[in-house]
């Protein structure tokens, strides 16, 4: 139907700056340098700058991004690095291929980020390393970590993937811990046409630890001086990461109102004393800690009905997502892993995300709005 609206939108951004987009590319073909060249340094320094590190190591993946870090880190067999179920498969699998064993543990009510007082539970004599994942766009509560961390003599990898442009305290996530982790998937806050990722740190032995990594640990004479491996940036994505990184706060303060206007016109739905709820259980709405400045990656909400709400949405045109829809030590690959996480699993059956994308009309957050509204009347 013509008037659907989608969770997401590329085509919609990527016309939205097809010029600037259309230059950068032409000019890496006028170039003939393709991997790791110009394109790529500049890239590293510019978003370095932009999230107030001293390096960036443009990577393939936010994947390979977790990896490295923890590498760099040397972290391997033998080892346990501490992490949540819910979130992208990518981080687990991250810390497996090191050698390493992801420690899964539970996650605040609210945020659904790592809940610092589950550590302790976890640690052993093994524990080398915690990954905090900043999900949704809402960085976790990282002081609590990062102590536990420092007590322990653990070392930390933000996961900084749905996060470009977060704050926790005012300072940009991606610069509190030892070294982190970003994924430039084209779905992302600041998305590649393509896989990309990077590894930020203020730690120059860390960062030329990536460097060799991310390329068969060659010197500048491309001897290999340590085992590496190919996890290149390639200078197409860099130049085109370097056209969307100068509009990365304007669509971070656009999705900041979208998320706003959201929450005014879904606040009646929520459940308090004062709006009991009348048939069903009610909505809620993602919170935003007063340290964080959370940049909605994701507009995720719950519900206890949540597959009738999303058919409901969907039998009137509107998309919705779920992330995700089966945490990770309940799935197949991952039942090694399976411990008693119960706030992961209650939220699995309840979140919803709602579209939400810099592009997306007022009116469209109207309609999805009243429609909620309609089904929860």
């Amino acid at each position: 139907m013509s008037d659907e609206i989608f969770s997401i939108d590329l085509k919609a951004q990527y016309l939205s700056i097809q010029p600037e987009v259309d230059a950068a590319i032409a000019r890496v073909f006028a170039s003939g340098q393709f991997i790791l060249g110009a394109e790529v340094e500049a890239f590293e320094r510019e978003f370095a700058e932009a999230c107030g590190v001293s390096h960036a190591v443009g990577v393939d993946s936010g994947t390979s991004a977790i990896q490295l870090s923890l590498l760099a880190c040397s972290v391997g067999a033998g080892d346990e690095v501490i992490t949540v179920s819910n979130t992208a498969v990518a981080t687990v699998t991250a810390i497996e291929l090191t050698g390493a064993k992801p420690v899964l543990v539970d996650v605040h009510p609210q945020t659904l980020t790592l809940d610092p007082s589950k550590l302790e539970g976890s640690l052993t004599s093994r524990t080398r390393a915690v990954v905090p994942v900043h999900l949704f766009g809402c960085p976790a509560d990282l002081n609590p970590i990062l102590d536990f961390a420092r007590t322990h003599g653990l070392f930390v990898v933000e996961d900084c993937a749905q996060a470009h442009g977060a704050t926790y305290h005012g300072k940009p996530v991606g610069g509190w811990g030892h070294l982190s982790a970003f994924s430039f998937y084209p779905t992302k806050n600041l998305g590649a046409y393509g896989d990309g990722g990077a590894v930020l740190t203020n730690d120059s032995a860390l960062a030329e630890r990536v460097r060799l990594l991310r390329q068969y640990g060659w010197d500048g004479n491309r001897i290999s001086q340590q085992k590496g491996m190919n996890t290149r940036l390639d200078e197409m994505q860099a130049a085109i990461l370097r056209v969307k990184l100068r509009h990365l706060d304007q669509w971070n303060d656009r999705r900041r109102e979208l998320a706003a206007l959201y929450k005014s016109l879904l606040m009646p739905l929520v459940f308090s004393e004062a709006n009991p709820p009348k048939k069903r259980e009610r909505l809620t709405l993602p919170v935003e800690p007063p340290e964080t400045h959370h940049v909605y990656h994701q507009f995720v909400v719950r519900h206890p009905q949540r597959d009738a709400l999303r058919n409901y949405l969907l039998e009137h045109g509107i998309h919705t997502q779920i992330h995700y829809p089966v945490p990770i030590h309940l799935q197949p690959a991952y039942r090694d892993l399976a411990v008693p996480l119960p706030v992961t699993e209650s939220a699995a059956d309840q979140i919803l995300s709602l579209p939400l994308y810099p592009e997306l009309r007022n009116e469209d957050v109207e309609k999805v709005c009243q429609t909620i509204h309609n089904f929860d009347s």
